[in-house]
């Protein structure tokens, strides 16, 4: 898991440099971060979501993984979480936990995020999940000097969630079929799209609570491809 563990450390140092650069940043340009922040991940989401090929199944995986997400308070969860690490870092930044949460969903959902590591599982290269490494190196710079120290929390479920699937792929030995790839990045970019709107603080969403379509989207195409023998 050598790309994984690359990839949590890039974050790590990059949140640093980004938290000092915080410190000498005057308050009035941190207006234009989070609109620069905003924006990327709206035009990200937006790129990543136009691949989809199949979006009676993308809707049907958003509106069951929202049901479940908020059926588990899975929002309600991570904010707690998220509140409870910020006191015991007796940490004053009012964006901590939005910090956490945005620099997951941005560094780990995606398609690169999901080759990379079928590649590193399957024995194959770590290249892929080295070059998402630089990336997220110089994204959570700019991130963390925007929301703060929650970004670099985000390291310790980024390494959960990359070290999980290189983990299952290495179990399970195959490839992932490029269908579910395609429609996994397509759930994402959606959820990427909401992000942004949050970011630039033109709608709430409770966007945590929209994960479990990330698998709903995973089985849907699965059974679709197997069951139905139609894509």
């Amino acid at each position: 898991m050598i790309g994984t563990l690359v990839n949590t450390a890039a974050v790590i140092a990059g949140s640093g440099i980004g938290i000092i650069f915080k410190k000498a940043l005057p308050a009035k340009y941190e207006i234009i971060y989070f609109q620069v922040v905003g924006l990327f991940t709206l035009l990200l989401g937006i790129k990543m979501g136009l691949d989809m090929k199949q979006p009676l199944l993308v809707i049907l995986s958003l509106v069951l993984g929202g049901f479940t997400g908020t059926h588990l308070k899975l929002n309600e969860k991570v904010e707690t979480l998220g509140d409870s690490i910020k006191k015991r870092m007796k940490s004053g930044n009012e964006r901590f936990t939005e910090g956490l949460t945005s620099a997951f969903l941005l560094f780990c959902i995606g398609s690169m995020t999901i080759l990379g590591c079928i590649e590193e599982g399957l024995g194959k290269s770590s290249d892929l999940l080295l070059t998402k490494s630089l990336m997220d190196f110089f994204s959570s710079i700019m991130l963390a000097s925007a929301l703060g120290i929650g970004v670099m929390f985000s390291a310790i479920p980024l390494l959960l969630f990359q070290g999980g699937i290189t983990l299952l792929i290495y179990i399970i030995g195959k490839e992932i079929p490029a269908t579910v790839i395609n429609e996994l990045t397509s759930v994402g970019g959606i959820m990427l799209i909401a992000l942004g709107l949050i970011i630039l603080k033109i709608k709430q969403i409770e966007i945590i609570n929209f994960l479990p379509a990330l698998l709903f989207i995973c089985l849907l195409v699965w059974l679709f491809c197997t069951s139905f023998q139609i894509m």
